[in-house]
């Protein structure tokens, strides 16, 4: 695990030399191109490199979006086995997404993060013809079933592949599973090849910035770096006004004093997952500070692991503030339904890839061409997405911390004293421990 971890850290100070170097690099050509049509031609030698990343991303997409979903529903069994816990459980996910959604689009509506950069549009064929005007909820639901999955994996119909993939994986779960070994297998393998391509994608991302950052600067001079800090502020406060409508709702189930002593037992695992971005790193700290508070071992085993699924409030809200700020840096108008229906979108098109790296990012990337949008744009946040990983993460596993205790609160499996139940006592007298999820 030690290895796993060395890596991310090494591409993140890639990533930071490769934005401080772009920056620079753009500096110097903003000052000798004698004019802006020279500033222009010379960003277009830089865009070769963006437009190359940005092609590696999208090559990913599609079979990366069916692996993980097929994966994740095909090992949960049958649908009845999820039972009333798991009913709940999703019911509260939803619940919060849908609201972690809702701040960030009034907060990134409000504060204009991107509004100043006027960024022109990239050259035609960098962005889809789609007019985002001409989306209506008819055409949306109806173009969400494939008519062609090889069609829809060849234009990275994300929607079309996460429909087929649900149809898929429910039909594996209601067959017998030793006539669905091979194909199980065969998936679970998919995931592990996929995401490993992922991750040598992702070696290419200082690149991506690098070329991104230096053909901005080249055109628009340094005075564009000053939306960068407002786009910071803006989201770290949107944040904090989502911890504290979960703290507010998850009060009023718990009790303020019980809400108060849950938030001080999870001040841990959140700076374990704040200081490293990585979930994964706050995992067993989480399952040993949600037994200090009282939750049963039955419920936290079940509830967390779908939460760091299925429960990602702070990627939400980041997800909201990326894909509207793109809109906005390109200058594109979206009406309030439209942006709605994108987020809408994007909340479920994030569900089941939790273990992919740089997970937000590959969905945002793959929806904003829905809407008409240049994925060009997210190459411009991501020399800064590690300081937004930071918080999203930390967000992400406050988030699930609440709604596993509510949910035990909701089942009967919180205990007040805090104490190990017979069941649990067994399970830790035979050594059986509760493997962490695969995240990032």
């Amino acid at each position: 695990m030690l290895a796993n971890k060395k890596k991310p850290n090494a591409l993140v100070r890639w990533i930071m030399l490769a934005m401080v170097a772009g920056i620079a690099v753009g500096y110097i050509c903003h000052s000798m191109a004698p004019d802006a049509a020279a500033a222009r031609d010379i960003a277009r030698y830089f865009n070769i490199a963006t437009d190359v990343f940005l092609r590696m991303i999208k090559m990913v997409v599609a079979p990366l979006v069916f692996a993980t979903l097929v994966a994740g529903i095909a090992s949960m069994g049958d649908a009845k086995a999820v039972g009333r816990v798991g009913f709940k459980a999703l019911g509260w996910f939803v619940s919060a997404s849908l609201v972690s959604l809702a701040l960030g689009l009034v907060f990134v509506n409000v504060l204009q993060p991107g509004a100043s950069l006027g960024l022109p549009l990239p050259d035609v064929g960098a962005t889809t013809n789609l007019k985002t005007s001409s989306l209506n909820l008819a055409d949306f639901v109806t173009q969400l079933v494939p008519t062609s999955i090889a069609q829809a994996m060849s234009t990275n119909a994300i929607l079309q592949i996460l429909v087929f993939s649900l149809f898929f994986g429910f039909a594996i779960s209601a067959l017998p599973r030793e006539a669905t070994a091979t194909t199980v297998r065969f998936v679970d393998e998919l995931v592990t090849i996929m995401l490993k391509l992922t991750d040598f994608v992702m070696k290419f991302a200082p690149v991506g910035v690098f070329a991104a950052i230096a053909s901005v600067i080249t055109t628009q001079g340094l005075g564009v770096l000053v939306t960068y800090g407002k786009f910071i502020g803006g989201f770290y406060l949107g944040l904090a006004v989502l911890w504290l409508v979960l703290a507010g709702v998850g009060a009023l189930f718990l009790g303020g004093r019980p809400m108060i002593r849950l938030l001080r037992l999870l001040r841990e695992p959140t700076l374990i997952a704040f200081s490293t971005a990585s979930s994964e790193s706050a995992y067993p700290k989480m399952m040993e500070q949600l037994r200090a508070f009282g939750v049963r071992q039955r419920i936290a085993s079940f509830v967390l692991p779908l939460g760091y699924s299925f429960n990602l409030d702070g990627s939400m809200m980041y997800q909201a503030f990326a894909a509207i700020f793109v809109a906005q840096a390109f200058g594109i108008e979206m009406s309030l339904g439209t942006q709605i229906t994108m987020l809408l979108v994007l909340m479920v098109s994030s569900k089941g890839i939790a273990g992919v790296p740089r997970a937000s990012l590959v969905v945002v990337a793959a929806v904003l061409p829905m809407f008409g949008l240049p994925e060009a744009g997210l190459l411009l946040i991501m020399g800064i997405d590690q300081f937004l990983d930071m918080g999203r993460t930390a967000t992400n596993v406050i988030g699930n911390g609440i709604a596993s205790a509510v949910v035990a609160k909701w089942e009967g499996g919180l205990r007040s004293d805090g104490s190990i139940d017979e069941e649990d006592e067994d399970r830790i007298a035979s050594g059986v421990k509760q493997p962490a999820p695969t995240l990032v």
